[in-house]
């Protein structure tokens, strides 16, 4: 499964960005997929994340303000970013679980994309 991420930007104190991201390739079936944020000199971290049902969960310090959406037709989740503080500037990666057919044979594999850069400016 390759994933491509969008939406990533130079924005302003308290303003909104949308990120996508898009799922492609050969699988049987998108299970739990998230977004994750890495900024310079701090450890990846879990922003947010949804189930193949709509179940999502939010790291504390986003709760309110983001909000993470999936479009099961589509293969891709969204995360809706409002009242941005410049400590929510990273690369945001988007992650999916999924049931494929691996190197290793019929199982649940971990895709990664290549991030979207979002900067939050005060």
């Amino acid at each position: 499964v390759q994933l491509v991420e969008s939406g990533g930007a130079l924005v302003q104190s308290g303003g909104s960005l949308r990120l996508s991201c898009a799922a492609s390739g050969r699988f049987f079936s998108i299970n739990d997929m998230g977004w994750h944020r890495q900024a310079p000199g701090k450890q990846r971290e879990l922003v947010a994340g949804i189930s193949s049902d709509g179940r999502t969960h939010y790291v504390d310090s986003v709760k309110g303000r983001f909000t993470i959406s999936r479009d099961n037709a589509k293969n891709t989740i969204y995360l809706t970013m409002n009242s941005l503080k410049p400590e929510d500037t990273a690369v945001y990666i988007c992650n999916a679980q999924y049931d494929g057919l691996g190197s290793l044979g019929p199982g649940e594999y971990d895709s990664w994309g290549q991030g979207t850069q979002v900067t939050v400016s005060s």
